[in-house]
């Protein structure tokens, strides 16, 4: 129970990573806020799947690239629950697009939900931790793409690249307030946002190959490392991104 009493928002999350962090963390005790971008009940069938354990989840949606949304979601958190001590930014999305042939509204919209998302959602629930007193903890869900180029990803990789030098000044500026601020880097991971990708045999072995551990990332391995960087086994880390990628970049 290393979050317990804690209130948690984790956007992104009706799926995949999202969805792991968010059941795991209600497992550890954090009273949860399942974020989605526009269906409720996707929202709600992860509430339900947490409250089969008894934990404690509410369903809020929010568009993350949008200032009103967040603040919204900020409010009706704290008008719930009273406080928010975790907020984990994991909404994004992708799509894949030749460099050349790449079109301004694709840039345009990556960037507004993967990196302005991140930033909308980063300052709202800071300014609200601020006014509590207490400490907080940002998570922010990078990529190994902010660290290494993938074809026909330009818009995506610059957006991860982005937050992971986001995670970094923020860090700094929300120290002197006992915010912790970090960032998360995932390798290949089973999700539905890479379920095409990983249908296709030779881009599973192409991937493997480049996996010293020999498989592919699952979402609880992603959900444990955001634990660890919630929990108050991290107050002395902040401005880091932690890679959980099976070795690929270390290579």
């Amino acid at each position: 129970m290393k979050l317990k009493g804690k209130v948690a928002i984790v956007t992104g999350s009706t799926r995949g990573i999202g969805k792991a962090i968010a059941i795991r963390f209600a497992k550890e005790g954090a009273r949860v806020v399942v974020n989605g971008v526009s269906d409720i009940k996707k929202c709600d069938d992860v509430v339900k799947e947490i409250k089969k354990f008894s934990g404690e989840a509410i369903s809020i949606l929010a568009d993350v690239s949008k200032k009103a949304d967040v603040e919204k979601m900020i409010s009706e958190t704290v008008k719930k629950f009273g406080r928010i001590d975790i907020i984990v930014n994991n909404a994004g999305i992708l799509d894949m697009s030749d460099f050349l042939s790449l079109t301004e509204e694709h840039w345009d919209r990556i960037l507004a939900v993967d990196l302005k998302g991140t930033f909308l959602c980063m300052q709202a629930a800071a300014k609200q931790m601020i006014k509590q007193g207490k400490n907080g903890k940002i998570v922010n869900i990078s990529s190994i793409a902010g660290f290494v180029g993938f074809t026909r990803l330009a818009h995506y990789c610059a957006a991860k690249a982005g937050v992971i030098e986001l995670t970094k000044e923020v860090a700094i500026e929300l120290a002197p307030h006992k915010i912790n601020v970090n960032a998360i880097a995932p390798g290949a991971i089973e999700t539905d946002m890479t379920k095409d990708i990983l249908a296709d045999p030779q881009a599973l072995k192409g991937f493997l190959g480049l996996i010293p551990l020999g498989r592919i990332g699952k979402p609880e391995d992603i959900a444990s490392a955001a634990l660890f960087l919630a929990s108050d086994d991290a107050n002395y880390v902040t401005g880091a991104t932690l890679i959980v990628d099976g070795g690929w970049t270390i290579q």
